[in-house]
């Protein structure tokens, strides 16, 4: 048996499910908790420090830092505002929150 790979687009995929109000409707209720996520992936990179420098920053372990980058894509385990200012100090940030008058 030979290998023969299955072609994948993303892009057309991605395309194809916006035209579900349904699918779209679930993606845009997300895009808060992704554009948290790129802001904190962001401040870390423009940082120059890996996950385990920013904990050390912070007191936690390695492993925390991590499920609070991926609880902002999983809604599991929210971020507290102390655990986000930690996380702001640590890459020599301040925290801004801020509300955006939503498009109608």
């Amino acid at each position: 048996m030979s290998y023969k790979p299955v072609a994948y687009h993303p892009e057309k995929k991605l395309e194809k499910e916006l035209q579900s109000p349904d699918f779209k409707k679930a993606l845009d209720a997300l895009d808060d908790e992704f554009a948290a996520l790129d802001a904190l992936l962001s401040a870390r990179k423009q940082a120059g420090l890996t996950q385990e420098q920013v904990a050390a920053k912070m007191g936690v372990s390695q492993p925390s830092l991590a499920r609070v980058e991926a609880s902002l894509g999983s809604r599991r385990h929210s971020p507290s505002l102390e655990m986000l200012r930690k996380y702001a100090a640590a890459v020599n940030c301040k925290l801004e929150i801020k509300l955006v008058p939503k498009h109608s």
